[in-house]
């Protein structure tokens, strides 16, 4: 028995953009007068699959071809067994991927969420889209025709679900009266709120959390108050200050109560805004700063769930929520705008950035020049936008992971970072800055900061004393294996241990060799790192001779040790820039193999995935 008639949207979101797709689409469906029903997959009974007459998958990939968290569950689901060829006889559905073509798994969980649904019997209405990072539109390019191939199929084959045919009917200007979001306002004295009584961690966790939660763009509820907070005891530089880079060496400790965490492990961080910032957001959007509010989903309004939320000032919810001076805005935004613009010129050229014929134009404005919201806003002063509006429109502001470069066993109330202080200059010659990494460069340890964190697993697994390894992390990639070495330096003073040898890459000898003192000392006398004991330390110094050398050139001079290692049941992990230096250095494996080993090139790929897959082959890259 097939339910009502309802087109289902299913997201799976690791960053936000593919929610962002999702509500585009479900907005280009309420045009249409197209009945929907939008959900996060992990809101989503998997079993009821075969009862919906016609399904849309947004999807992006996230590291090294991993489905987002949201989706583990349900993608386990879909694999089972028992799952026969017709299970989804009769289901219509589509796919559309984001990803980013510079990684090797380029769009791998719409690929293979495509080809499992077609295995289950489901019929596509339209070829998968795939959307490209990378693409100088961003992924909208691949969006915009397939959106509208996906209406005009879907008209073909079931036409009850647009009534009014493919095309734009309902005006929007019936739709932009009524933004999902709904701020009241509450009459509260300061000394009345409900922080003031608490402690000042408490009650800055109870802001936090309170802020978080009601944002409609977070991505889970249990991550909205901090899981601890940590003071920086040590910001040190780690590079020549006229190098060309700014790499730091951040030490913390718990304040607020001691978590514990493992090698490998992934430290989220949430960012302090610019206060002056905030404030001429807030200014320029004719705010009160000072006013108590509570933010909910109008859908939700008759759940009472914002009975028990806790109102926040104003000023806090931008503070902690809204990122407002780094992120770029959607082209949602773009077309919101266009309908409170009173200068006819703006919203001309509002109208145009929102269009599939500006989109170009829009890319070069907007994210190529990073454009933020206070930028834009300012660009176009005819515009005042309620703030229900902005609240749902304005990038939330998210944690920045790092990998955690110390081990607790060495620092038991300690945690420490490395971190590239990210500045970069956009095509139009303005100067940026990475809004984390500035924040804690700038940031003195006298002044006893409480910064909000989270501690949760990353993509290394923690390897057991007795795991022989193979590291390689060029440039901040060394991060996490700081930690493994730490770890294992305290491991072998009181057990054997198994070798580990490990490859860093930087510019130059002199100008960027991060924690050089601390490798080599555990390179010598018989350390964790040295030869004697069975590993190795090598460093490839890119720019200190006329031709380039890279952490791969220095792996295949070690070509022999490098197989000894791996004979003996040796992980390997690789951290650093995803650019192309997975790649190189995963085809450097396989050529070592190919070789010591004597066999062909297609059975060197096949040995490293089937190394992939029994768990011995980690790689953890960022952009």
């Amino acid at each position: 028995m097939k339910g009502m008639r309802k087109l289902l949207i299913l997201y799976a979101s690791q960053t936000g953009n593919a929610l962002d797709a999702a509500e585009r689409l479900s907005r280009e469906a309420e045009r249409r007068a197209c009945p929907f029903n939008l959900l996060s997959v992990d809101q989503y009974d998997p079993s009821l699959l075969p009862q919906e007459e016609a399904v849309i998958f947004v999807v992006s990939t996230t590291g090294q071809g991993d489905t987002p968290d949201s989706m583990k569950v349900f993608w386990r689901y879909l694999l089972q067994r028992n799952l026969g060829q017709r299970w989804l006889s009769g289901v219509l559905y589509a796919v559309f991927g984001l990803g980013d073509s510079s990684y090797q798994k380029y769009n791998f969980v719409a690929k293979k969420l495509d080809k499992r649904l077609m295995d289950l019997g489901g019929t596509t209405i339209v070829e998968r889209g795939l959307g490209d990072d990378q693409h100088p539109s961003g992924y909208e390019a691949s969006l915009d025709p397939w959106l509208s191939s996906l209406w005009r199929m879907l008209n073909m084959v079931k036409p009850e679900f647009l009534p009014n045919g493919p095309d734009v009917v309902i005006q929007d200007t019936v739709l932009i009266d009524q933004p999902k979001v709904r701020i009241t306002y509450h009459n509260i004295a300061n000394d009345e709120s409900h922080f003031s009584s608490a402690s000042d961690l408490t009650c800055l966790n109870m802001q936090i959390g309170s802020a978080r939660s009601m944002h409609p763009g977070k991505s889970s509820s249990d991550r909205s108050r901090p899981g601890c907070f940590l003071k920086m005891v040590k910001n040190l530089p780690l590079t020549r200050s006229n190098c060309g880079k700014d790499v730091r060496h951040f030490e913390f400790e718990f304040v607020s109560h001691v978590l514990k965490y493992e090698t490998g492990d992934v430290l989220e961080v949430l960012p302090g805004q610019d206060s002056a910032a905030v404030d001429a957001f807030i200014r320029r959007c004719n705010l009160d700063p000072d006013s108590f509010i509570t933010v909910s989903l109008r859908e939700m309004d008759d759940h009472n769930t914002h009975d028990s939320r806790i109102p926040v000032k104003l000023r806090t919810f931008v503070e902690f929520s809204m990122d407002v001076a780094s992120a770029s805005p959607r082209r949602y935004l773009f077309e919101v705008m266009s309908f409170f613009a009173t200068a006819e010129h703006e919203r001309e050229r509002l109208k145009y950035f929102a269009s599939p014929e500006g989109r170009d134009d829009l890319y070069q404005y907007n994210q190529k020049e990073r454009r933020t919201v206070l930028e834009v806003l300012e660009d176009f002063p005819s515009v005042q936008m309620p703030f229900e509006w902005l609240v749902q429109l304005v990038p939330p502001l998210k944690p920045r992971a790092f990998s955690i470069s110390s081990s607790q066993s060495a620092h038991p109330n300690q945690v420490h970072l490395t971190v590239n202080v990210v500045s970069w200059t956009t095509p139009y010659k303005r100067k940026k800055k990475g809004l984390c990494s500035s924040w804690l460069a700038a940031l003195d340890p006298c002044d006893g900061i409480h910064v909000p964190t989270w501690f949760h697993k990353g993509l290394l697994p923690t390897p057991s004393p007795s795991l022989p390894l193979i590291l390689v992390g060029p440039g901040t990639g060394c991060a996490p294996f700081r930690g493994f070495i730490e770890e294992r330096a305290v491991q072998s003073r009181t057990n054997s241990t198994a070798p580990i040898i490990f490859f860093f890459g930087c510019w130059n000898e002199d100008g960027d060799f991060l924690y050089r003192d601390f490798w080599l000392s555990h390179s010598q006398n018989k350390g964790v790192l040295s030869e004697a004991k069975g590993g190795g330390f090598y460093v490839a110094f890119s720019r200190d001779q006329p031709q380039k050398v890279y952490v791969q050139h220095k792996m295949r001079e070690q070509s022999q040790r490098i197989w000894n290692l791996l004979a003996e049941g040796a992980a390997v992990y690789i951290a650093g820039s995803s650019t192309k230096m997975p790649a190189d250095v995963t085809s450097a494996f396989e050529e070592i193999v190919s070789y010591e080993n004597e066999v062909s090139a297609e059975d060197a790929v096949r040995w490293i995935r089937a190394l992939e897959k029994c768990g011995k082959f980690h790689i953890e890259a960022w952009s």
